[in-house]
């Protein structure tokens, strides 16, 4: 038998024709750094700005996990839907790679059903639709987007993202040369308090964690762990959204103190930047019992005095 060697070896198929198999998109096009937190895996144009993407969650993550194993977490849906927004906005809208994100709104509302885990992972689609596009010279530089999430052909999930675009020239002038903290208290004025239980919050490990109380019962101060590999993904010089996202929802399971509390339907405005350095504080200002089985929750982000964050949440509470 002649052995085959690199120079003997012929492929029998021309690479370009072998076919095309399913593949994460470039975790650049979605802002994060870990290839194990990308959830998208194509983008296909149709007519009048809208677009088709696919995707897939998988049946168990290390961080988008709730209380009830057998469901997928609704914050999972808002991440799925920034990711889709800056996928858009790099390969479809012409936002060049480099670009800063500056996110003003995020809105998603599920079906609980749709959101059971079965026996294998859970594919997706997305009809998105641009409903907002503001241009500047020749780069959009915000845009609303409006999506629904699909599954074996039935919505699961809708939602909205508003973001703007910064070139990095401009993001320098505005934010100058911010170098994110290395220690996971700074600025956080906790002292020696310690943060919330994962029980209290609904979360099942310490480091997801994000609140420690105050001596105001339906106030927190936001206390994220700096190098939470999910959270804090990529390098930023100021808290990311998901992270003020995932701390109105802890204050939101602190007040409820059901462990049936689920965020099924979320809508938050962004006004400011969180900066590191500063504390930042995080408080339920409004409950509202909507009727025996669903509550609604009024959450805010204030640093310095000012609002950084408007957050209302409702969700079932049995």
């Amino acid at each position: 038998m002649r052995a085959i060697t690199a120079h003997s070896a012929t492929p029998t198929r021309d690479p370009r024709d072998l076919p095309r198999l399913t593949t994460t998109v470039p975790k650049e096009y979605v802002h994060r750094a870990s290839l194990a937190e990308v959830f998208l895996s194509s983008c296909t144009p149709r007519a009048g700005l809208a677009y088709t993407l696919t995707g897939q969650w998988p049946r168990a993550h290390t961080y988008f996990t709730g209380p009830d194993p057998s469901s997928h977490d609704p914050l999972q849906v808002a991440e799925t839907l920034r990711q889709a927004g800056i996928l858009l906005a790099h390969t479809e809208l012409g936002v060049p790679l480099g670009h800063h994100f500056v996110m003003w709104a995020l809105s998603y509302t599920t079906d609980p059903a749709g959101l059971r885990i079965h026996n294998r992972p859970t594919d997706f689609t997305i009809q998105a639709r641009c409903t907002e596009l503001l241009q500047r010279r020749t780069t959009i530089n915000r845009a609303t987007i409006e999506m629904t999430l699909h599954r074996d052909h039935t919505p699961i999930a809708h939602g909205a993202v508003t973001f703007s675009t910064i070139s990095p020239a401009v993001y320098t002038r505005l934010r100058g040369t911010t170098t994110p903290p290395t220690s996971t208290s700074t600025g956080t004025g906790a002292g020696t308090t310690p943060p919330m239980t994962p029980a209290s919050v609904n979360r099942r490990s310490p480091t997801d964690v994000v609140l420690t109380p105050t001596s105001h019962p339906h106030q927190w101060l936001l206390t994220p762990n700096l190098d939470h590999p999910v959270l804090f993904d990529h390098t930023s010089d100021h808290i990311p959204g998901m992270v003020l996202l995932e701390a109105a929802r802890q204050a939101a399971h602190a007040t409820t103190n059901t462990p049936h509390f689920t965020p099924t339907n979320t809508t938050t405005t962004f006004t400011r930047y969180t900066e590191f350095d500063q504390p930042c504080t995080i408080e339920v200002t409004h409950t509202q019992p909507d009727n025996t089985t669903t509550t609604t929750l009024h959450i805010t982000g204030h640093q310095q005095n000012h609002t950084v964050f408007n957050s209302t949440i409702t969700g079932p509470t049995t």
